[in-house]
């Protein structure tokens, strides 16, 4: 079983802790301003909030690439969370501290908060836009679609950056990463949002003062996240397991 620990202070606080920090405000500020610009665009260029296909495949690439980008660049310095979901998939997986986590969480959601005030600020005062339910989706439809997308990307998180047996997997991690959020966003988008990252639902909320259904898009990923990060841990990272020789395949 994976070993939640809170932490030691002189660790969470110390310099290359608060490098990891910077790193994640700075990955999560490319990631949001990129996710949250590419539908501002998308408004702006068709003058309609609701998203057609093509809209739908432009921002789930948006979103893909940035996500792709904003890992690879912090992969190195703090893990390339830019997720609280990822974040508490790690501390629920034993692989970072509870406190070190907090301290993530925050410089996560002041990233995507000052992105989006960015974004308002370079775009003329243009309308953020919010993660909200699809037309005819229940509650509970989206929780459920919060949570299968987003225990999908923890454990692909597990799975190709955090698994000593992934062996010198170098940018394959980062490029899933992105692949399965952008994946998920076509998806789920037109349902629940496809949001999978309360950071990134976080920021247009307090920007747009729009708070209607915020909770979901903390409550499914955090839910998901924890599940991803439970499961491959105890599956595959809290056993005796080997990968299968090549041969074996």
């Amino acid at each position: 079983m994976p070993k939640i620990a809170f932490g030691r202070f002189d660790d969470s606080f110390s310099l290359a802790s608060f490098k990891a920090y910077l790193a994640e405000f700075h990955s999560t500020i490319l990631f949001v301003f990129a996710g949250v610009g590419s539908v501002m665009a998308y408004n702006k260029l068709t003058s309609d909030a609701a998203l057609d296909p093509a809209g739908l495949v432009a921002v789930a690439v948006a979103h893909g690439f940035a996500l792709f980008v904003a890992v690879a660049i912090s992969a190195n310095i703090s893990g390339g969370h830019v997720n609280p979901a990822v974040t508490f998939g790690l501390v629920v997986g034993g692989q970072i501290t509870i406190l070190t986590g907090i301290l993530y969480w925050i410089a996560q959601l002041v990233g995507s908060i000052l992105a989006c005030f960015l974004l308002k600020l370079v775009t003329g005062g243009l309308t953020t836009p919010v993660h909200s339910l699809g037309a005819g989706v229940g509650v509970i439809d989206a929780i459920v679609f919060e949570i299968v997308i987003t225990f999908a990307l923890v454990y692909t998180v597990y799975a190709t950056a955090v698994d000593p047996k992934k062996g010198s997997l170098g940018i394959i991690a980062p490029i899933a990463i992105g692949l399965v959020v952008g994946a998920n966003i076509l998806a789920a988008g037109p349902f629940s949002g496809g949001s999978m990252n309360p950071a990134r639902s976080f920021g247009p909320a307090v920007v747009s003062g729009d708070f209607k259904d915020n909770w979901i898009y903390w409550v499914g990923p955090l839910i998901g996240g924890g599940m991803g990060g439970s499961v491959y841990a105890i599956m595959y990272m809290g056993s005796d397991h080997q990968p299968l020789a090549s041969s074996e395949f």
